[in-house]
């Protein structure tokens, strides 16, 4: 489904993307279908379905939801996200290269590494906050480029319109994780990327309750390819999360902007905070990047990482387990405010080596600002800082 009102706002087309009333009953919400298989009036005569696997009325609404979103023509639902970042992987073959950020969520950086290199395919991990460094890993094998921006958990930004210009010609297609910004602050599709990626579990999902992951597209091919991967692992998600995540993306615009409000609060009260010695947020001004991110994003979003001045791993610790409305817990982007620590929880199976390069480091912190109220989260973190 591609967006056709795009001239409505992004909370309008939030709540209606995908979704029509049920036609046999005018039920406004679409339906839960719980079932593996449809009745046939003869062989090969159906109704559009023959069996869950392949789809499934509930998913097929918000695989048009995904679309609509990105402003693409064909959006898919994994039954994770790193099931998605694999679907895009699969269509890679032993002799292919890829160039990759080099600061990338820790799952997926494992499942390049540790699943797909003994497989044959090549990864250049590099700073992509420059193009340079991705033109300089271009080759003739490259087959794909993949980014991360805002980055997970440096929050860096790549520009994601020059690296898609540098493929121009090129036989690699650009896939972008836009699961930090969100589709209501950043399109990665309108970029000159082919293929979007999105942990839906995070901010679409948003309520902490679902498990999935989304792929959306415009190019009908790469669509083709990715949903004959689909069916044929069958790395779906059932229908009644599906319906969750449906209910989830209808208030994606209003919670996106108090994750906003409350990410920018935050962010500049810990800027200020003597304890805290740096802060990862791109919305500062003087971040790296920051005039591509206010170029190619709405806003700035509710990730912060950050520093203390002690940096010691006791320290960092303390702050972690002292909090009392942000809970200490892996994943983000739901409603509640989290907090965790990068190198000993998400990005644990990234090497020492590597964090330590990346600055990935014993001091960092990383929060995931919820829709709470912003003087909450402020003063819940200040006792945490003085603990």
């Amino acid at each position: 489904m591609s967006n056709e009102n795009k001239t409505q706002g992004f909370s309008t087309l939030a709540v209606h993307a995908g979704v029509e009333p049920d036609p046999g009953t005018g039920a406004i919400m679409t339906p839960v279908y719980m079932t593996s298989t449809y009745v046939q009036e003869g062989i090969g005569q159906h109704k559009g379905y023959e069996y869950s696997r392949s789809s499934n009325p509930t998913r097929d609404a918000l695989e048009a939801a995904f679309a609509a979103l990105e402003g693409g023509q064909h959006g898919l639902a994994f039954s994770s996200g790193l099931a998605a970042v694999d679907a895009v992987m699969m269509t890679l073959r032993p002799g292919d290269e890829v160039i990759a950020g080099d600061d990338l969520y820790g799952g997926t950086r494992r499942l390049f590494t540790t699943h797909y290199e003994p497989l044959g395919i090549r990864f250049h991990f590099v700073d992509t906050q420059d193009a340079a460094n991705v033109a300089a890993a271009l080759n003739d094998r490259t087959r794909l480029v993949w980014l991360e921006t805002p980055t997970n958990p440096l929050m860096r930004i790549t520009d994601i319109a020059a690296v898609a210009q540098l493929l121009e010609g090129h036989s690699a297609k650009l896939a972008v994780d836009n699961t930090f910004a969100t589709p209501a602050l950043q399109r990665p599709l309108e970029c000159g990327a082919d293929i979007v990626m999105h942990s839906v579990t995070k901010y679409l999902g948003g309520h902490s309750d679902v498990v999935m992951g989304a792929l959306m597209t415009k190019d009908a091919e790469t669509d083709a390819a990715l949903r004959t991967l689909q069916n044929n692992v069958g790395a779906i998600p059932g229908p009644m999360d599906c319906f969750l995540v449906l209910r989830g993306i209808k208030t994606l615009g209003i919670r996106v902007r108090q994750h906003c409000v409350n990410g920018r609060a935050i962010a500049e009260w810990l800027a200020a905070h003597p304890k805290v010695e740096k802060v990862y947020w791109p919305g500062l001004p003087g971040s790296p990047n920051h005039d591509v991110a206010a170029r190619q994003m709405n806003d700035f979003g509710g990730m912060i990482s950050f520093t203390l001045a002690d940096d010691s791993l006791a320290a960092s610790r303390k702050v972690c387990e002292s909090t009392k409305v942000f809970a200490l817990a892996e994943s983000l982007g739901g409603v509640e405010s989290l907090i965790e620590h990068p190198a000993l929880m998400t990005h644990a199976s990234v090497p020492a080596d590597q964090r330590a390069k990346l600055g990935i480091n014993d001091s960092l912190i990383r929060i995931s600002c919820g829709v709470e109220d912003s003087e909450d989260l402020i003063a819940d973190l200040a006792q945490a800082l003085d603990a």
